[in-house]
């Protein structure tokens, strides 16, 4: 049965008879549907008068086309809604990343000009700088006078008293002062400056002057001559610690680098000759080229390989905890260095340290064949090192060879006494990096030849006794030839009234 429409007796009233056709096609779609509909609508108009049936027909339809289009309503108000909050979150979004790149516009061209001016300021300060001692140095010309009226004091170099270093620079400065200060007359001085100006010294800048070369080599033999802290080497030379620090480390490697090749080698064969002729005069001993020692340099614990510098030994006997590294030196009769190893830990006994040097490398390639280089009991036996005996009950020729062989041990050990009490900062745990003591190790061993070939006497005060324990090596007799060689020198001692004779 179809649904007819009602008439629309009211010309007012909404026409529904489009609404009327749909939900008739709507309901042919779905038959069981409009069945079970069918039959509760027959089932609930039972007992309803057939007049008022049509009207709740009517009013069911209307009631849904109404729901209908309120539900239509609302899903295209939501459409609306939710494209007009995009286009406004759009629109948002847009402006925000406007204003933030006109935001960052600005600030690069504030610090663009923050940055001219600042340059522009600069170079007014240098230009001012520049006029100032142009006129003052003018002035001083025209005064007569230029040392006191010439000097200007830079915009940004703190102001440190120079009084005791200018002082001492004053050519009627003591000589005995002078030399208690710096360890060396002023010729000497005066020496080491003329070699390595043209390694150390520095130009002037348009807001510094340069420090003159003869205070950088003042600086740096005062640090190492007192072994004091930088902070008071600074107070003393009126400069930055960190300024005295890095003085410190570049004249010891110009000292190195210029002056160690002239003043610490290994002689040539002519000067070799006279070395044999002064030890044999000494001891009775032919054929010895130099005396050898190995000396410990206190340092600050290390932040890596701790045990490889630690020093058991001093440990023991100072009862304090002792980190060291060694100075392997062999000097010639008069106490001057003729080759240095410097740099191996302190855990390392004496015959480990020659193993590594340079000079048994050398021996190992003949360049020592048939001569000797005497060492203490802590080195072995070998075809050039020659040593005393070490073994107990010594016959006499035995006792009288070592008390001769001990003369040319002296040399050595004498010397480095002199080479740590002239220049304290080896008897001090120093500040300096632990790659950087070789460099300031070796410079003093230059510095020592310099002040012993120019006889540059060491103050009573200074001279002091080393204490270094040795240690027999665990094989201390590794070549029979030079056991041989050994046994017939005592012998020749012995029986040509050579050898000594405390020992009885």
């Amino acid at each position: 049965m179809k649904l007819k429409p009602p008439p629309n007796p009211d010309p007012d009233r909404p026409d529904l008879s489009s609404i009327y056709s749909f939900l008739q096609s709507s309901q042919m779609n779905n038959d069981s549907t409009k069945k079970r509909r069918r039959k509760t609508t027959d089932d609930s108009d039972a007992g309803v008068p057939p007049g008022k049936q049509g009207k709740m027909k009517d009013l069911k339809g209307i009631i849904t086309t109404i729901s209908l289009l309120e539900q239509q309503e609302r899903v295209s108000n939501d459409d609306t809604s939710f494209a007009e909050e995009k286009q406004s979150q759009t629109t948002k979004t847009k402006a925000m990343l406007d204003y933030y790149s006109d935001l960052q516009g600005y600030y690069s061209e504030v610090e663009e000009s923050e940055s001219v001016k600042r340059k522009r300021s600069r170079n007014a300060a240098s230009v001012a700088a520049a006029a100032a001692g142009d006129v003052s140095e003018n002035k001083g010309a025209k005064g007569g006078n230029g040392s006191g009226s010439g000097q200007h004091r830079r915009l940004w170099v703190k102001d440190r008293s120079k009084a005791w270093w200018d002082e001492c620079n004053q050519p009627d400065f003591p000589e005995e002062e002078f030399k208690k200060a710096f360890r060396m007359g002023k010729a000497t001085f005066d020496l080491i400056c003329d070699e390595l100006n043209s390694a150390i010294a520095k130009e002037d800048t348009t807001l510094r002057n340069a420090i003159p070369v003869r205070q950088r080599v003042a600086v740096c033999l005062w640090r190492l001559a007192t072994g004091d802290p930088l902070r008071l080497v600074s107070k003393r030379f009126g400069l930055g610690i960190s300024t005295c620090h890095k003085l410190v480390l570049e004249v010891c490697s110009a000292i190195r680098i210029v002056l160690m090749p002239k003043y610490l080698n290994w002689p040539e064969d002519g000067v070799l000759r006279k070395v044999k002729d002064e030890f044999k005069s000494i001891s009775g001993i032919p054929n010895v080229v130099g005396s050898m020692y190995t000396t410990h340099i206190p340092i600050i614990a290390p932040k890596i390989s701790v045990a490889a510098y630690f020093n058991k030994r001093h440990t023991e006997r100072n009862q304090k905890t002792s980190y060291s590294i060694t100075v392997q030196g062999v000097v010639n009769p008069k106490g001057v260095f003729t080759d240095v190893c410097i740099g191996w830990p302190g855990s390392m006994p004496d015959d480990q340290v020659l193993e590594k040097s340079a000079l048994h490398q050398r021996a190992g390639n003949g360049l020592l064949k048939g001569v000797w280089i005497v060492g203490s009991s802590g080195y072995p036996l070998l075809d050039w090192v020659l040593v005393p005996y070490t073994q107990q009950h010594l016959t006499w020729t035995q006792h009288a060879f070592n008390e001769k062989i001990g003369e040319i041990q002296i040399v050595s050990k004498d010397a480095f006494a002199r080479l740590k009490g002239r220049w304290l900062c080896l008897q001090k745990r120093t500040e300096v990096k632990l790659q950087d003591l070789p460099v300031v190790l070796g410079a003093c061993c230059v510095l020592h030849n310099i002040c012993e070939l120019r006889n540059e006497e060491i103050e009573p005060e200074l001279r002091i006794e080393l204490v270094d324990d040795e240690m027999v090596p665990e094989v201390a007799l590794r070549s029979q030839s030079s056991m041989k060689a050994r046994d017939a020198i005592a012998h020749n001692l012995l029986h040509h009234g050579l050898a000594g004779t405390s020992f009885l």
